[in-house]
């Protein structure tokens, strides 16, 4: 897909064309079109930096998306993901790595299409779709 960008701040072993394929997935799923997606893995130093400049808060996240377009269905946007925090929430969860990164990464695009998780009743919500998607993902594909 063009306009799609997969960027890795840290070393770190991302299969870009399977994150590529994820993406596809959802845009297919949600009927959608990208202008430009960037897609970056970062340290949990600058997730903390991000969070806190343009957030307000003053922690490290696991995932943070920047909807930059005025329509819903034709984005334009940036994710960040925090590949230490996903570590640390696949071993809280008892899940693997590499399903803890996809899972953020269709929650950072479920964000910038409109999802939101600030209550209970929108993290059921979110959750329900996120694993819709994780089950449509054939099982080969890995993105670490």
């Amino acid at each position: 897909m063009k306009n799609i960008f997969v960027n890795c701040e840290i070393k770190c072993s991302v299969i870009k064309r399977n994150v590529h394929r994820i993406v596809g997935l959802i845009k297919n799923i949600h009927q959608l079109n990208f202008n430009s997606l960037e897609i970056n893995f970062v340290s949990k130093g600058t997730i903390e930096k991000i969070n806190k400049i343009y957030l307000g808060h003053n922690y490290a996240t696991d995932v943070i998306s920047f909807n930059y377009s005025n329509e819903s269905n034709n984005l334009d946007g940036e994710i960040f993901i925090c590949i230490d925090i996903a570590v640390e929430n696949a071993k809280f969860y008892n899940v693997t790595p590499d399903n803890e990164l996809k899972r953020l990464v269709i929650h950072g695009i479920l964000h910038l299409i409109g999802f939101r998780d600030n209550t209970n009743k929108q993290k059921f919500e979110m959750s329900k779709e996120e694993n819709f998607i994780l089950q449509k993902i054939p099982r080969p594909i890995k993105i670490i």
